[in-house]
């Protein structure tokens, strides 16, 4: 993917847009109880990216913050509710779902949380019960 190539998203109302820029860190699916909450759906298609790549460029106004813990401070449009980003402090990541930048060529390599699926995937990639083990979880990978 060309390190200077740049996708642009928005809320579902438009006022506030963001660009991304580059290659995420990681594309993968998070099936996690926060994250079908959060997305009102039973699995999560997610990018990370540096925080650097990820930049609000209309609407900044109109962003509102939620964090539930210290490790995910999620962000929308206060106008429509629309879904932006995710800043993970953390990881020193910031988590764009795929649907909000339409263009982006998603293209998962796993899923995380898997014990956790309520849409079990039948697509060969791998299914981590929690985290891969450099990311801080267990590593552990569970059959389709």
């Amino acid at each position: 993917m060309n390190e200077d190539k740049r996708y642009h998203g928005s809320c579902f109302c438009g006022a506030v847009e963001l660009e991304v820029t580059g290659a995420p860190e990681v594309m993968a699916y998070c099936h996690c109880d926060s994250c079908r909450h959060w997305s009102a759906s039973p699995v999560s298609a997610f990018t990370l990216w540096k925080p650097e790549a990820v930049k609000i460029t209309q609407g900044d106004e109109h962003v509102g913050s939620f964090h539930k813990t210290e490790n995910s401070h999620r962000k929308w449009c206060k106008q429509c509710g629309g879904h932006l980003l995710t800043e993970h402090p953390g990881m020193g990541l910031v988590e764009v779902s795929a649907a909000v930048i339409p263009d982006f060529p998603f293209e998962a390599g796993f899923h995380v949380f898997y014990q956790e699926t309520r849409l079990p995937m039948k697509d060969g990639l791998p299914k981590f019960k929690d985290l891969p083990a450099e990311a801080g979880g267990s590593g552990e990978q569970m059959p389709e």
